[in-house]
């Protein structure tokens, strides 16, 4: 068997790996290349839960600060959203400790501030610095935030 590699193919050498595993010929196995892929896994769902936090703080962000504009689209939104991130946390209970995290948040935060502004050329300064809302708010069905006045 031709042994194919990680940084040639990593698709081949994937399917490579697993024929190797289910035939139990586990001494084949690139066992350090097996365990970075198993934990980007968990990095992607880390990731994909950090965007849609994201793309849901944006649309808050928006529905507080452009309050003229609210209307279905952006309700339907942030209701897909928040059932997405609830999916991912039911599904994934460990992805909870991200709602831990400072770094975590502070990450979803600036990246909805900055599609935020980009979108609505509202400046990030006129924005608050920091998450203003609890999770439990976020992802509240019947939550949103109240119209800033400024």
């Amino acid at each position: 068997m031709t042994t194919i590699r990680y940084e040639t193919d990593i698709v081949a050498w994937a399917n490579q790996q697993a024929w190797l595993v289910r035939n139990k010929k586990f001494d084949l196995l690139d066992l350090e290349h097996i365990a970075e892929e198993i934990e980007d896994v968990g990095k992607s769902e880390q990731r994909e839960l950090a965007n849609r936090m994201a793309v849901l703080l944006q649309h808050l962000l928006k529905w507080q600060y452009q309050p003229a504009r609210q209307g279905t689209s952006w309700r339907l939104t942030i209701k897909h959203q928040r059932e997405k991130v609830k999916r991912r946390l039911k599904n994934t209970p460990s992805l909870k400790q991200c709602l831990q995290d400072e770094d975590w948040w502070a990450d979803a935060w600036n990246d909805a501030l900055d599609e935020t502004e980009k979108e609505t050329g509202i400046a990030i300064e006129k924005m608050p610095e920091n998450c203003p809302w609890t999770i439990e708010q976020i992802l509240a069905d019947d939550w949103f935030p109240t119209i800033f006045k400024g």
